[in-house]
């Protein structure tokens, strides 16, 4: 799937809006299916060079927030921005610092790993030559080199995944989303992805939101924010909601939060 772009035109680029504090800010967004309410009022952000979990139980809220995040919703309430741009009333500045990963595998299983780069490529208008540069950037370093003539359906699931990663920073994006990124794989290959991911926050000072139902993929010092039935039941670092829960790790706050028992969490 592929996000909308606009390109300035040549010679020029849109100014940056002035010191944005928020790589992604998403401020009092509802949205509806119908009668039933997916989001609910939901605002929280996420700072540059961090990792910021989006917690919550399957049907939170996550993938419709995403949509929207990512325009493939209109945001009918509330305001969405990315480094400062509006998706709605700036969206090409706004997406072309956005890079995303869905839940859903998007790679087409019959090209090579090189074939659907350089399509994602041509896509967003790069030449050959930026292409090929950048390419091989992106797969060395979620380690997939050495596999960029294989075609997609012989490689495993979380060699997809990173494939999947790699091409989302293939256009250099400040911010990352990552949509349930690791379902499916075993513990090995969820703990690789993990790993690359928050290796880029290091290395390239990228601003990642990881949406989960998986609590043990959320570590000590991450941001989270924790969400359901479409409502936002807190947020900020582990530690202070473990201590505004009264509980002495995430799972048990969560627990506490959304008012479930360990076998719905499950």
């Amino acid at each position: 799937m592929t996000l909308p772009t606009e390109t300035p035109p040549t010679g020029t680029s849109a100014p940056e809006p002035e010191a944005p504090a928020a790589a992604l800010q998403i401020s009092h967004v509802s949205h509806s299916y119908g009668k039933r309410k997916a989001l609910d009022d939901v605002s929280f952000s996420v700072r540059p060079a961090s990792f910021t979990v989006l917690l919550g139980l399957n049907g939170a809220g996550k993938s419709t927030l995403f949509s929207l995040i990512t325009r493939l919703y209109g945001v009918r309430a509330g305001a969405i921005s990315i480094f400062g741009w509006d998706v709605s009333r700036t969206p090409g500045e706004a997406l072309r610092r956005l890079g995303v990963v869905f839940q859903a595998r998007t790679l087409d299983l019959d090209l090579s790993v090189e074939q659907n780069i350089r399509y994602h490529a041509a896509l967003h208008g790069m030449g050959t030559a930026e292409t090929k540069a950048r390419s091989a950037d992106v797969l060395a370093k979620v380690d997939m080199l050495d596999r960029v003539n294989d075609k997609v359906r012989a490689l495993s699931g979380g060699q997809m995944r990173r494939v999947e990663i790699a091409r989302a920073l293939l256009h250099r994006p400040r911010m990352l989303l990552l949509d349930e990124a690791t379902v499916g794989l075993d513990v090995k290959a969820r703990s690789d992805i993990l790993a690359h991911v928050r290796s880029l926050i290091a290395s390239e000072g990228i601003g990642v939101l990881w949406a989960t139902h998986l609590i043990d993929e959320v570590r000590d010092g991450d941001d989270v924010v924790v969400l359901h039935r479409g409502k936002v039941l807190d947020k900020g670092d582990v530690g202070a909601v473990c201590a505004r829960a009264g509980a002495p790790s995430m799972s048990a706050a969560f627990n506490r939060l959304a008012g479930v028992d360990a076998t719905e969490e499950n």
